[in-house]
């Protein structure tokens, strides 16, 4: 196995502030308020929450600014987190709403599901989901983890599949959110499924610059990216095919609190849903990681328009 040179202190120290700004570090570092929790927002108002990547940031506008448009009354609650901390908030009444996804979402609930592609996933995820809380509509658009490798490390090491990782894992570093060595799709499940046992796991960020960085010079060697992200071909980078369906459907989902779901809200947030595309999450990414950087508003404004879903 052939492995490429290690991260430079002067690379490390740019995506480390390029990663803060992608995960909301200039924002606040306690969005759910003291203690992890807040009071319930009121009956006649929907607080949308977001986990603190861009694209799951865009989706929670596109939701926030589709229900103002219909009159609904909404408050903003983004960068909460990963699952594990918002999650707890949708059950507990601190958020009502947020984007999520339909495969991750399943076995976040029940970690003995089995489902993997779509329909069936959604249909499982529909009676796994706890009171007070229910999911809307999928939308087509998917978003996936993948396990992301360099073009050259894969052209070098024959690397086509998940499972040609196998032989040479016991020397390699991957990196990914924290929240991935202990998923049930995440390093427990790569090395169920596929037999892997990596060197080590390093901690970066969820789907952001430090793992695009990482990977590049060669601080990992593999990495879980998502399929929605234009690094993947920006870089030149492989995502390992997945034949053995480690990675369950990821569809878009609205998550959110049952009495918050209107029949307004509902068809509102259904026509975004019976819209929204794979290829339109890869633009939004694509625009939100532009060089002029726009805010996740005017994204979401323009794609609104662009559908006709304005008003």
């Amino acid at each position: 196995m052939k492995l490429a040179r290690p991260l430079t202190l002067v690379a490390a120290g740019a995506a480390l502030i390029l990663g803060l700004a992608a995960c909301g570090g200039g924002g606040s570092n306690d969005p759910l308020g003291s203690g992890g929790t807040q009071a319930p927002a009121a009956p006649d108002v929907v607080r949308i929450g977001s986990a603190d990547f861009p694209e799951n940031q865009v989706l929670a506008e596109i939701y926030a600014q589709t229900l103002e448009s219909k009159g609904v009354k909404v408050e903003r609650n983004f960068n909460i987190g990963s699952r594990e901390v918002y999650f707890p908030a949708l059950t507990d009444g601190s958020i009502d709403l947020i984007p999520d996804y339909t495969g991750v979402l399943l076995q976040y609930i029940d970690k003995n599901a089995t489902e993997t592609e779509s329909d069936p996933v959604y249909a499982a995820l529909q009676q796994a989901v706890p009171a007070p809380l229910t999911v809307l509509d999928k939308a087509a658009a998917e978003n996936k983890d993948a396990v992301v490798v360099t073009g050259r490390f894969a052209q070098e090491n024959n690397l086509k599949e998940i499972g040609d990782l196998a032989p040479i894992a016991g020397e390699m570093v991957f990196g990914g959110p924290s929240e991935f060595q202990t998923r049930p799709d995440g390093i427990p499940g790569l090395e169920e499924t596929y037999g892997l046992t990596f060197k080590e796991f390093r901690a970066l960020d969820t789907g952001g610059p430090l793992t695009v960085a990482a990977l590049n010079d060669g601080t990992v060697q593999a990495a879980d990216l998502f399929t929605t992200d234009p690094a993947i071909e920006d870089n030149g980078f492989v995502a390992l095919a997945d034949p053995k369906n480690n990675f369950a459907a990821q569809n878009v989902v609205p998550l959110i609190n049952a009495s918050k779901a209107t029949d307004t809200v509902k068809q509102a947030l259904d026509a975004v849903q019976a819209t929204l595309t794979t290829e339109d999450l890869v633009e939004l990414n694509r625009t939100l990681a532009g060089p002029d950087k726009p805010d996740v508003g005017t994204v979401a404004k323009n794609w609104l328009a662009q559908q006709g879903l304005s008003g």
